[in-house]
């Protein structure tokens, strides 16, 4: 199983990202995937969370209304379109997935971890 997120970068306030995470290595059905955010001297924090049957979980309050999480089963991909962007926003993103039998019910079960994307949002 292997996840690699990609669009990562620098953004002004108020702007927007949309970041990638691509799966391969396994049947892609039966899963959930979350992103993760790592800010600088911050412990990691879960996000958002989706499902292969389109559930979709908010687990950050600071991230509602400006975050959305959205899935393409046939580029096998999950993905996090961040808008309004704001200077606390800047950290490590990482994807990571519950599979098989994945649940965005308990993100501490999240079994495989991309290597993460950076994005910095000047303050």
């Amino acid at each position: 199983v292997q996840l690699v997120e990609s669009g990562g970068g620098l953004v002004q306030a108020g702007g927007s990202l949309t970041l990638s995470c691509a799966a391969s290595g396994f049947t892609f059905d039966d899963w959930a995937i979350g992103w993760f955010r790592q800010a600088p001297g911050k412990p990691r924090e879960v996000l958002l969370c989706i499902s292969s049957d389109y559930q979709k979980t908010t687990f950050t309050d600071s991230v509602k209304g400006r975050f959305t999480i959205s899935s393409d089963k046939g580029r096998r991909t999950v993905y996090l379109q961040m808008n309004d962007l704001k200077p606390e926003d800047t950290g490590v993103y990482q994807c990571a997935i519950d599979w098989p039998y994945g649940t965005c019910a308990d993100w501490r079960l999240m079994k495989y971890w991309g290597e993460g994307t950076q994005v910095t949002v000047p303050g």
